[in-house]
């Protein structure tokens, strides 16, 4: 616990201070190499994070939204297509699309785990696109541009129902690349394949984040592309250093999004903690479901499929009164997180995609009700206990004075 009590929805200063000697390290021996871009320290990163993963190849770069655009264009993306995702996510999702020139489609997310339904993928699809013939690829019937790519994110450490979905994007022809900046280490047990998949493994590519408050995050900006397809790695090698495969030969217009040596050598030293941390995690979510079991309805706690092993990024509960509910737990000196506030629908950077409320419910109300407890590997039980207790005891009361 903090030395003032409070608990904060995050401590990535204890997380630091355990592995302060190991960090110091990596930053001596890029001051003695003067190895700052690239070299042994980005490939080792990259050949562990790929077999943490379960692919071929990882491709480190400078962020998340970096490797999202990157794996996008490296796929074949091209400008006026149509890419489809969900609306509650965060903006960096749908600047990956725009960013890559294609236009975004929202379908709305399953009641239970927030991630894509594929039920309403199908339904949009079916009856949102039609078919033309003479290209043989699906058209947009709101925009008129070919539908290209499924981009499903895995949303607060859980994986989506990948099997329809790509069942789905093989019958019109779509690929799927996977936004998994939140899902370091989930898992998906793929009923087709009879085995568990790994987040980054599935799709066509994976993209990653390692901002500092990631399961796995760097000491600043980082990210990184994950693939099984050795032409489509090639071409985010390209693309995330200005288009060249060698020095001062461009094969195309590229970008500036090298993950540099430092971040790689961080995130190397602690990706050999992570199966530890994601388990604290998961032990945390399950411990959390205990201590709020016995809170009347009112709250809803996340829904863990069997086919799903999540690594719990967050833990987010669901209430009518949110807003009230943060005011107690701030009050008692407890931080909270809303993942998200706004949906991208409604967002104002997004207003000229012509979409209003009302269009995708689920996401809209999970808006509203959203809240993230504090979950971090280094959470201590007596701060676990106190979080429930005043999530219990609000709820608690809420509910008499709703009775009454």
């Amino acid at each position: 616990m903090t030395h003032n009590g409070k608990i904060p929805l995050l401590d990535l200063v204890a997380q630091h201070e355990a592995l302060e000697d190991e960090l110091t390290s990596v930053f001596k021996s890029a001051l003695v190499t003067a190895g700052f871009i690239g070299g042994p320290l980005v490939e080792g990163f990259e050949r562990e994070f790929a077999q943490f993963c379960g692919a071929e190849y990882c491709i480190g770069v400078g962020s998340g939204t970096d490797a999202l655009r990157f794996a996008l264009i490296a796929a074949g993306i091209q400008p006026g297509e149509t890419v489809v995702t969900v609306p509650n996510t965060f903006i960096a999702t749908v600047e990956a699309i725009s960013q890559a020139g294609a236009r975004t489609e929202f379908v709305d997310v399953d009641e239970r785990t927030c991630n894509m339904d594929p039920d309403r993928l199908q339904h949009y699809l079916e009856t949102r696109c039609s078919f033309d013939a003479q290209s043989r690829r699906l058209i947009s019937r709101k925009c008129g541009t070919p539908v290209a790519a499924i981009v499903p994110v895995h949303l607060y450490g859980q994986m989506a129902e990948m099997d329809p979905i790509l069942e789905l994007a093989e019958r019109y022809n779509l690929m799927v690349i996977e936004d998994a900046c939140q899902a370091h280490g989930a898992e998906y047990f793929s009923p087709k394949d009879n085995r568990w998949r790994k987040a980054g493994s599935v799709g066509r590519a994976g993209a990653f984040s390692f901002y500092p408050g990631k399961n796995l995050g760097a000491c600043g900006e980082a990210g990184a592309v994950t693939t099984n397809d050795a032409e489509l790695a090639q071409k985010v090698r390209m693309l995330r250093d200005h288009g060249q495969a060698q020095k001062y030969y461009h094969e195309f217009e590229g970008y500036n999004g090298r993950l540099d040596a430092l971040q790689a050598g961080i995130l190397r030293v602690k990706l050999r903690h992570l199966p530890d941390w994601n388990q604290k995690r998961r032990d945390l979510a399950a411990r959390y479901n205990e201590l709020l079991a016995s809170s009347p309805n009112g709250l809803t706690l996340p829904y863990e499929p069997t086919w799903s092993r999540g690594v719990y990024h967050l833990y987010v509960v669901r209430t009518e009164n949110r807003d009230a509910l943060r005011e107690h737990l701030a009050a008692a000196g407890i931080a909270t997180g809303i993942h998200y506030p706004i949906p991208l629908h409604l967002q104002n950077a997004y207003r000229s995609l012509g979409y209003q409320g009302g269009d995708f419910p689920v996401a809209e109300k999970a808006a509203r009700e959203v809240l993230s407890l504090p979950l971090y590997p280094e959470l201590i039980p007596v701060q676990q206990r106190r979080v429930a207790a005043e999530v219990t005891e609000f709820i608690h009361k809420t509910h008499s004075q709703s009775v009454f």
